[in-house]
């Protein structure tokens, strides 16, 4: 299976670098200079702290919603990434994140027994 540049999301493969679109869209912080080493000149700002937020929930709303279609482990990793950067601005480590995570699944449990709550 060929690797992406991990522009997929802009809708575009490695072979068809001339057409981006707009995107709007909070991007991996290496994309611009992918986009610049493949000639292409994009066009970028910086995120205020609330704008960052907010582009960090989007993102976690997208990368959840291409793992449902596509059901592919790669975009889980792409969720934790976002998850990692939303623990920063929630002033918490992943660990700690982790350590919630643990008490949540001793006090209610997890869902391993694949329940189903009919009624």
């Amino acid at each position: 299976m060929r690797r992406s540049s991990g522009l997929g999301g802009w809708g575009v493969d490695d072979h068809n670098m001339a057409a981006l679109p707009k995107a709007d869209k909070l991007v991996r912080d290496k994309i611009p200079a992918i986009i610049r080493a493949k000639g292409r000149v994009p066009k970028t700002h910086v995120a205020t702290a609330t704008e960052y937020r907010s582009r960090l929930t989007q993102k976690l709303v997208e990368e959840a919603m291409e793992y449902s279609q596509s059901k592919d482990p790669e975009e889980l990793a792409d969720i934790l990434e976002v998850v990692r950067s939303l623990c920063t601005i929630h002033r918490t480590t992943f660990a700690k994140l982790e350590s919630m995570r643990k008490a949540k699944a001793a006090e209610r449990g997890s869902f391993k027994k694949r329940i189903i709550l009919d009624e």
